[in-house]
């Protein structure tokens, strides 16, 4: 799934540029991780996206780590929450469904989620909802920050691979497997040649799944084991 983002402007910012926006300071870092990456993230790219003087962005964000954590807050506070039904692992799965469908259209910036710390409601606003799930569950706060971090990295490091998958991870177009396939086959070892049709083979939404149900079955296994010890 990819998103428009404007591109990244080249040169000398106009003068007279419209009046500045945080929302729209917010799509021109995006606009320079889509085209460069969070690397890339830094005052004057983003000033050159907008076609504006530099110094004019210090009036709504405090440099490369404000823009960093604009766009977190962003993504984090855009993704559509979805009401509680009472079940544990319905409740998570439909917090990461969700966290997923947002990261999507922003995958280069995914991996901010893992290392920005926000102190804003917006921000929060997922952290309180897997922590009310975990809460209602009976988890106390501790264990609850643990699961909390257990399912993020999960969710995270899925999405990762899921957008920039390799050869590694196999491909998802038949000539693609077809190559792979026979590369692996190829390879001599007597485990990667009977596992070569699935290690050939990408599909990033079984891939998600199948990651997403290891880690809630190692959660609510956990919940139930503390519960029947208490």
């Amino acid at each position: 799934m990819t998103s428009h983002v404007p591109a990244v402007r080249r040169g000398r910012p106009p003068k007279g540029a419209g009046q500045l926006t945080r929302a729209g300071i917010v799509e021109a870092t995006l606009a320079v991780i889509g085209s460069e990456g969070v690397g890339a993230v830094g005052v004057r790219p983003v000033a050159r996206v907008l076609g504006v003087d530099p110094k004019s962005l210090y009036n709504h964000v405090d440099g490369k780590d404000g823009l960093l954590d604009a766009v977190v807050e962003h993504l984090l506070g855009s993704i559509e929450l979805p009401s509680r039904s009472g079940d544990l692992r319905t409740d998570l799965r439909a917090i990461a469904d969700a966290f997923r469908r947002r990261a999507l259209l922003h995958p280069a910036a995914a991996v901010l989620v893992l290392t920005r710390q926000l102190g804003s409601i917006e921000g929060l606003a997922p952290t309180q909802a897997v922590l009310e799930v975990l809460r209602a569950a009976g988890c106390q706060p501790e264990e609850a920050v643990h699961l909390l971090r257990t399912v993020l990295a999960t969710l995270v490091g899925t999405l990762l691979r899921e957008v920039n998958a390799s050869p590694a991870y196999g491909t998802a177009d038949i000539p693609g497997i077809a190559a792979r396939r026979a590369t692996l086959e190829q390879s001599g070892l007597p485990a990667v040649v009977e596992a070569a049709p699935y290690l050939a083979r990408f599909d990033s939404q079984a891939e998600f799944d199948f990651a997403m149900d290891l880690a809630l079955d190692a959660v609510v296994a956990r919940i139930d084991a503390s519960a029947s010890n208490s």
